[in-house]
């Protein structure tokens, strides 16, 4: 999952200086840490992120970071003779699916004069590399859990509860920077699901598809930020596969979150989230492509679109609220200041409590608006990334799945599900996991001691939750699941880059009473992982079919995978 930015402002501070002569941030710089710096660092004694380390690139062969886990792709680009001079560095920025098919690299720098600056910026920076972290240290248990926490140990039907009382401390582990290798996958491998159920391919070469929605007809909708776009994928007669892919609409700005309203069986607008504002267009149960230009309905989140970009949308159960939820611009937000820029009771009067400033002002928060876009308001902050979220349809309750901080160690701070309390405070920068300080932050915000909320479940530490779901059959579906399942939610794991050992890559269930987390959760789906370097499938999102089956996105192997009981 796309993470921090704290390695390039580190970085932006060594090559400024601290004296009161400071040089401005040049443009190159400044567009790297807003929109390349959570992948990437520019620091050689931070080495590799999700992405390799970008310090001595101009002049160095293709893939010749040592330790860095590249795809096949660009390892055959550096066997291939490829050099990032300038020139190669421009036509890959350009379009790099296009220069590398296969590649990882999402989105290109479409501008010229900042693609120029941005490659500027990287041929001044330089450095020799710290020697890789050891991934031993990752092999200690997690503490709360009855398990390690890596993907050796991963099987169906495994139970975990993690607990706040039993937390690690910062820095038991060093920090590690082991994003996968996107493997091929192997000869008639299916992910392992529980006794009871099958894994069949719903759709084939969807690409980097990122978050799906059901239609009231069965249709599955899907944002494709790295194209722009979003398209539908139809059932066909035995709802089993899909019969046709149809771009609905293109031309958007890293779209992701979806949402249909009014919600039930005849909704008007189909809601996209773009990286900085929400569209909407006119949808009929049932259409293939979009019959009107998308209506803005809010024009600007942020100042800042760095850092996370993904942006999801949820409805409240009586249709009249529109949650959004924005992840932070970094890390951990080490370069803000201690003091907002009006006096700190007027600023959380206007940006709730606990919201933070400067380029992480509206950030790592969840916004709520009429329906029209009208009304903005803060709805809770310190959700460091909500990618995934939804109303839960029984209770009405708002849950978040959330991507908690990087560089504390490998088991901490576990990610987490939980529900969002309006007005509530859950953390993020200044504390974890309730009164659990961050050290890098520490002794600037006392005054929020005692006011961060406790997650309800905890995940194991950087498995990057994304998309969820909650498990409720539709009426008439022939391949239901068991009862037992129904409430709880499905959540898909994208899986670590930011520790030793692998974990995530799998896809859980939320355990739920009453509409109410347990705090448990179970493996469901796991399988995916080949060994401590390659994964040949990583899940992105979960939605449940028209015909119950649970189909799973995976933006690694370009498949939606269904699951669903054995007759």
């Amino acid at each position: 999952m796309h993470r921090t930015i704290l390695a390039a402002q580190v970085a932006a501070l060594a090559l400024i200086g601290t004296g009161p002569a400071q040089a401005a941030p040049s443009a190159g710089q400044t567009y790297f840490e807003r929109n390349c710096a959570s992948c990437h660092t520019v620091d050689a004694r931070l080495g590799s992120r999700a992405g390799p380390g970008l310090y001595n690139v101009v002049g160095r062969k293709a893939a010749a970071v040592a330790g860095y886990n590249y795809t096949d792709a660009l390892s055959k680009a550096g066997a291939a003779g490829k050099t990032w001079t300038r020139e190669e560095l421009d036509v890959f920025l350009r379009d790099p699916s296009k220069d590398v098919p296969g590649t990882t690299m999402p989105i290109g720098i479409a501008d010229g004069k900042a693609r120029a600056a941005v490659i500027d910026y990287l041929a001044a920076q330089s450095g020799k590399a710290a020697p890789a972290a050891s991934a031993t240290a990752a092999a200690a248990k997690p503490a709360g859990s009855d398990k390690g926490g890596a993907w050796t140990e991963d099987k169906p039907g495994d139970l975990h509860h993690l607990t706040v009382d039993k937390l690690v401390a910062p820095y038991a582990s060093e920090s590690a920077g082991n994003g996968p290798k996107v493997a091929a996958r192997p000869s008639g491998a299916l992910p392992a699901v529980p006794k009871g159920f099958k894994v069949t391919t719903f759709a084939g070469d969807t690409g980097k598809a990122r978050l799906a929605l059901r239609a009231p007809n069965g249709d599955i909708i899907v944002s494709e930020a790295s194209k722009g776009q979003v398209s539908i994928l139809r059932p066909g007669a035995g709802g089993d596969k899909a019969e046709n892919v149809s771009v609905f609409a293109s031309g958007l700005s890293r779209p992701y979150g979806l949402a249909l309203w009014p919600s039930g069986a005849n909704p008007k607008y189909l809601y996209v989230a773009n990286v900085n504002s929400v569209v909407r267009y006119p949808y009929a149960n049932g259409d293939l492509k979009a019959k009107g230009e998308p209506e803005t309905i809010v024009e600007k989140l942020s100042d800042t679109t760095g850092g996370h970009t993904t942006r999801m949308l949820a409805f409240s159960k009586d249709d009249k609220t529109l949650f959004v939820s924005i992840g932070s611009a970094t890390n951990v937000a080490s370069d803000i200041g201690k003091a907002p820029p009006q006096p700190l009771a007027q600023w959380e009067k206007e940006h709730g409590l606990g919201g933070a400033w400067a380029e992480e002002t509206d950030r790592a928060t969840v916004l709520a608006f009429d329906p029209d876009g009208k009304n903005r308001r803060n709805f809770a902050n310190g959700l460091r990334n909500c990618v995934g979220m939804l109303v839960h349809p029984q209770t009405g309750d708002l849950f978040c799945s959330v991507n908690e901080r990087d560089e504390l160690g490998d088991n901490l701070p576990p990610d987490y599900v939980t529900r969002v309390k309006q007005g509530g405070f859950y953390g993020w920068p200044w504390y974890y996991l309730g009164d659990h300080e961050d050290p890098r932050l520490k002794g600037i915000r006392p005054d929020l001691k005692g006011r961060a909320i406790v997650p309800d479940t905890l995940i194991q530490a950087h498995s990057a939750p994304l998309g969820m779901t909650v498990y409720q059959a539709p009426a008439g579906a022939k391949h239901a699941f068991p009862k037992e399942y129904e409430g709880d939610i499905f959540v898909a794991l994208h899986g670590s880059w930011n520790r030793g050992i692998r974990t995530g890559y799998k896809v859980i269930r939320v355990m739920m009473k009453n509409g109410v987390p347990t705090g448990q959760y179970q493996d469901f789906m796991t399988g995916m992982v080949l060994s401590d370097r390659d994964v040949w499938g990583r899940p992105a999102a979960v939605t449940v079919a028209q015909d119950g089956a649970l189909l799973v996105v995976d933006d690694a192997g370009g498949v939606v995978w269904r699951v669903a009981p054995e007759k």
